[in-house]
């Protein structure tokens, strides 16, 4: 079985800083890993890049060549990426076989994995070149420090969940930076009555229908949970790679190596 994850999220959120630190974990681990750029805006790179969509097509190309602005340019980038999967993509997967594992570096517009098709045609093309692919969902810690924010990011994770139908682990980042640590259990699975009553404190009485319609979707939508991520914590990083391996089944087709057994029931050396 091959291996993929796609890393998704705003922008700023600490996509490509993740996969930085994976790529290093993974190496002092003996864990071979191939990372992906799929950001046509990429400018510069602290990892090792395998594959690149740049060599496809940039957002600088398209704006300067289209006359177009930055956020249409990149969903043309993406749209032209959408046309080119088994022409570019395909062939430069052809070498790649099983116990392979390539991590995607993904765009921060966050359209493309709600409500465009995008994503969703790009992995029924890895699924049925037989990979086994699962979401990394990023989420800046500094949300928690605004409900409003908080929920919205929620929100986020919820409809990517959703729209792209994959295994699908939600990351908060950033935690290296966050001052105050021991509070943060309530945010990593969201409390529908926790979450209507803080809103409710900000907002006033006269959201309190839209709230409840808030913490309904949370409850109805019950599969949202976040993982905790701290970059320069080395156990931090394989606790998020384990919760990504489960998702995925990682390793669970391996063979099993059997010892034989004496009579005596000693294991023969």
């Amino acid at each position: 079985m091959k291996y993929a994850q796609l890393v998704l999220g705003p922008a700023g959120v600490g996509k490509s800083t993740y996969c930085e630190r994976l790529s290093q974990h993974c190496e002092v681990v003996g864990r071979p890993i191939h990372i992906v750029n799929l950001d046509p805006a990429a400018e510069a790179f602290h990892y090792p890049v395998t594959l690149d969509i740049r060599d496809l097509v940039t957002l600088e190309d398209v704006m300067e060549e289209l006359n177009l602005g930055p956020n249409g340019g990149l969903m043309y980038c993406m749209e032209y990426f959408e046309e080119n999967l088994h022409d570019w993509l395909g062939e430069e997967l052809e070498g790649y076989s099983d116990d392979d594992y390539l991590v995607f570096d993904c765009p921060g517009q966050i359209e493309l994995y709600s409500h465009v098709q995008v994503f969703r045609t790009f992995i029924d093309y890895l699924k049925n070149d037989g990979w086994q692919v699962c979401a990394v969902h990023c989420l800046d810690s500094h949300f928690m420090t605004d409900i409003t924010k908080y929920v919205a990011g929620c929100f986020q994770a919820l409809a990517a969940m959703v729209h792209l139908a994959i295994p699908h682990i939600n990351i908060i980042t950033k935690m290296d930076l966050c001052e105050n640590k021991s509070s943060i259990d309530e945010f990593l699975i969201p409390d529908s009555q926790l979450l209507l009553g803080e809103l409710q404190q900000r907002t006033g009485p006269k959201f309190l229908k839209l709230n409840q319609g808030i913490a309904q979707v949370v409850d109805e939508y019950s599969m949202l949970s976040f993982v905790p991520l701290d970059v320069t914590d080395e156990e931090s990083i394989e606790v998020v790679l384990t919760h990504i391996d489960m998702a995925t089944q990682f390793g669970e087709d391996a063979e099993v190596k059997v010892r034989d057994f004496d009579e005596k029931g000693g294991a023969d050396d």
